[in-house]
């Protein structure tokens, strides 16, 4: 099967260029595959971050990418199509996650199908985007119709595409696992002695914004403390696409700023294991979620986590065995849970489940669902 990879790699930044670089990684061990990257991704006055560019010294890349989609150039979509037409693709592969790209893929897409046979498959990260308005959905529902297969990450996610193309041939997968991203192993204690942390250490790590459920986390904080005692620091490592002040401020109001370690930027990619080496526990409190590549970094790492029951989360983390799963939007439920997991000292046996299980969130697994699943429908 010749198979077509349309989507962000380096020199951008993120878990999707990294999700889509380490597919066309596996993929192409055991099948012809090109990669068509994008020359451009956003306008930078439409980024919320300060760039969108890798700047880590240790990136993700894999060679054979030809870079060719610039978003806002017509001339690039046509560009795309032709290269898609001239290989004779079987298979096309495109990510999914913002509405930001409907005009080109549905252009992409609608020129691929007037002059080839092959077929569009989705790899959706948002089925429905975060924090998304009407429009958002209405151009997601539109691009999203246009494909032949498309591959979710949660059951819930499966249920919301359903619904959005019924009819559609859907794909429930996974989150394959980051363990590209760890770079330089860190100890524990090297760790925690270049960070200057101790005791009980808490990471909440990625992007800050409304959805990832931070304020529950900062606000959980102080019932954490009066249970487990002082010797506990909450890390919150990324950086932040909303206002930093309510952030701020929130910590403040609580009086845990001295429990709390804020670092505000974009971490490149060695750096990463710095902070989880350090951890003894992941927190991820999202109020909604498709998949987490947050999740798959930390069972990468091995580190045990507590995460909120939604989207993927709620599939992956296997509870009271590789983390805790809490309702979402329950500081208390939080804080519970983070008590427990330090009073049963549970640190150890989480870390060596998630070790055991490894092969459940295997690249190799994830190309093998994709390809089996559109083989049997050709």
């Amino acid at each position: 099967m010749k198979i077509c990879i349309i989507g962000p790699t380096y020199p951008f930044r993120g878990g999707i260029s990294h999700y889509t670089t380490l597919l066309f990684k596996y993929i192409k061990k055991n099948h012809p595959t090109t990669f068509i990257a994008f020359k451009r991704q956003y306008p930078q006055w439409l980024y919320p971050g300060e760039t969108d560019l890798d700047l880590s010294e240790k990136p993700i890349q894999e060679e054979g990418v030809v870079q060719m989609l610039d978003s806002l150039n017509p001339f690039s979509w046509w560009k795309v199509a032709q290269k898609i037409r001239s290989i004779k693709a079987d298979l096309v592969i495109i990510p999914w996650w913002t509405s930001f790209w409907t005009i080109p893929f549905f252009c992409i897409i609608k020129l691929i199908k007037r002059g080839s046979e092959a077929k569009v498959l989705f790899i959706c990260h948002n089925v429905k985007e975060h924090e998304s308005s009407s429009i958002n959905q209405i151009c997601t529902g539109l691009i999203l119709r246009m494909g032949d297969y498309h591959v979710v990450h949660s059951k819930e996610e499966y249920d919301n595409l359903k619904k959005i193309v019924p009819g559609s041939i859907v794909i429930q997968g996974f989150h394959p696992t980051y363990e590209d991203l760890q770079g330089g192993k860190y100890s524990k204690e090297s760790a925690r002695e270049k960070l200057g942390v101790r005791g009980r250490v808490l990471l909440f790590f990625g992007f800050i914004r409304p959805y990832k459920g931070l304020i529950n986390l900062l606000t959980a904080m102080p019932e954490v403390l009066e249970t487990l005692g002082p010797d506990v620091v909450l890390m919150v490592v990324g950086e932040c696409w909303e206002d930093e002040q309510l952030y701020s401020d929130k910590i403040e109001e609580l009086g845990i700023k001295e429990h709390v370690l804020r670092v505000n930027k974009y971490v490149p990619n060695e750096q990463i294991s710095l902070y989880f080496s350090a951890a003894d526990l992941v927190v991820i409190p999202y109020s909604s979620a498709t998949g987490s590549g947050i999740l798959q970094v930390a069972f990468g790492c091995e580190k045990p986590v507590v995460a909120t029951r939604v989207g993927a989360l709620a599939d992956d983390v296997v509870d009271g065995e590789t983390g805790y799963l809490v309702a979402p939007d329950d500081p208390k439920g939080l804080a519970m849970a983070i008590a427990e997991f330090f009073i049963e000292e549970k640190s150890k046996p989480f870390s060596l489940n998630i070790r055991q299980t490894s092969d459940r969130f295997s690249w190799d697994r994830m190309v093998d669902l994709i390809i089996d699943s559109t083989k049997e429908t050709q």
